[in-house]
């Protein structure tokens, strides 16, 4: 039986796999209520299995239905649009390129921390929770996960150390 606490249980990794399909917190958090909608509404249909799964094809087919009408543009002529200048985006997709790059070369201790925080909005109290390590452990992590982020983001070489004389 398909029940509201395995519904509500499942909400964090909706929301996470809305957030990397639609881009924007805001339209992550109504991608995720619509298929909760849905799913209510077709919780006869609903098999015993993983919910999870069920939940994350819906979430798809209800981002795919949206994009479909969405797509339907009503054209207009030149002389009727805004003059309003666009900033260049070929970049971005080269940006979030090397993100990608250097999380993959972070610790794992610091990359899991990195994402819980960053990514998850958990506290670091919640965050510490998670991993199972002391409140100071995790502000450690993070603080050096993030350094190490920014010096491979500005291209730094690994080998150099970066010390700070402390008087």
């Amino acid at each position: 039986m398909l029940t509201q606490d395995a519904l509500l249980a499942e909400i964090p990794r909706l929301r996470r796999y809305a957030r990397a399909l639609t881009g924007d917190a805001a339209r992550a958090d109504d991608l995720v209520q619509d298929t909760l909608e849905r799913a209510l509404a077709k919780r006869p249909l609903w098999r015993p299995g993983n919910l999870r799964a069920w939940l994350l094809a819906m979430m798809h087919n209800v981002f795919v239905n949206q994009l479909r009408a969405a797509a339907r543009v009503d054209f207009r002529s030149p002389e009727e649009l805004p003059d309003v200048p666009v900033p260049a985006r070929q970049t971005d997709g080269l940006e979030l390129r090397d993100v990608e790059r250097a999380l993959a070369r972070l610790a794992p201790e610091q990359r899991e921390l990195l994402l819980l925080v960053g990514l998850e909005d958990l506290s670091y109290e919640e965050a510490a929770r998670v991993v199972g390590a002391p409140l100071g452990t995790v502000m450690s992590r993070l603080s050096r996960a993030r350094d190490r982020l920014r010096r491979l983001m500005a291209g730094e070489p690994e080998g150099t150390n970066r010390l700070t004389v402390v008087k």
